[in-house]
């Protein structure tokens, strides 16, 4: 392994390995694993192969815990935890001074259903797919075609017209099955941030997330809409919670080292007047 460290290769093959690596760690253990994003999207949707800078993969809700222990165990150090990545809670960050980043998720950004039905649906029609030699499986071209425009529908920049290419161009009867497929995911608002069409769901719990993620907008913004989006009482009161406490991943990161209780609170005092400033702002705006 130490002779990845001394040779440098095209980030495109050290990708191709990350997958390779994780999928072997998976096999081993039995664990089912969609890979997703990348050079995993099928050609007939994205005709020049994107490698990314990372590795992405769906991964079976019930192992999750044990994909992780497993990764610690083969030299993955963990980057970013559930909580302390998107809005969605959706994937976990490792990192492998030989292969580089991982993203292992749990869900998908945009679906609505439960996790394990969710991974159950896109497992169904899977297909095989080879990472430097190892077989894996990715989702059917149907299914990587609606994750595409749910990823493309958190992207508030330019997305250079793909929305227009991988959506707005399919045949009817492609279109038709896909929006099934949504329908099935109960993915419909987010399918809606990405064409455009979002303000057709106001009345949905999920819309003022989206409206946020979609667009951009302040934090204290998106904490609020996180709150409203929780499908239950409970998961409100967790998230309200939560929106004070500093990133720690983060802020370990900032500093070169782990962070002392002075450390933390700084920071939730630092996030609380950024809240205060921002709600000002939006109030006086209005």
């Amino acid at each position: 392994m130490e002779g990845l460290n001394a040779i440098s290769i095209p980030l495109a093959v050290r990708i191709e390995l990350c997958r390779a690596a994780v999928q072997t760690i998976a096999d081993r253990q039995g664990v089912r694993m969609l890979h997703i994003k990348g050079a995993a999207v099928d050609p007939a949707i994205r005709p020049r192969a994107r490698s990314g800078t990372d590795v992405d993969v769906l991964c079976d809700p019930a192992r999750i815990g044990e994909m992780h222990r497993r990764l610690r165990e083969h030299g993955w150090r963990l980057h970013s935890t559930f909580d302390d990545g998107s809005p969605f809670a959706h994937a976990q960050t490792y990192w492998h001074p030989d292969w580089g980043y991982l993203d292992l998720h749990r869900r998908f950004p945009g679906i609505g259903i439960a996790d394990d039905e969710a991974f159950a649906l896109l497992w169904r029609d899977h297909r095989p797919h080879t990472c430097a030699g190892r077989s894996a499986r990715v989702p059917s071209v149907d299914a990587q075609v609606v994750l595409l425009m749910l990823n493309l529908a958190r992207r508030s920049e330019d997305h250079g017209g793909e929305v227009e290419r991988v959506w707005a161009e399919q045949s009817g009867d492609d279109r038709a099955r896909r929006i099934r497929l949504v329908r099935e995911l109960q993915a419909e608002v987010a399918l809606a941030a990405a064409t455009g069409e979002l303000e057709r769901y106001r009345h949905r719990r999920e819309y003022a997330l989206w409206k946020a993620v979609s667009e951009g907008g302040s934090r204290t913004r998106e904490w609020w809409a996180r709150v409203r989006a929780a499908p239950t009482a409970r998961e409100a009161m967790r998230i309200v919670v939560r929106a004070p406490r500093p990133n720690l991943s983060r802020l370990t990161r900032e500093l070169g080292r782990e962070p002392t209780g002075r450390d933390v609170a700084t920071a939730v005092l630092r996030r609380a007047r950024t809240a205060v400033t921002e709600l000002f702002t939006t109030r006086r705006a209005r």
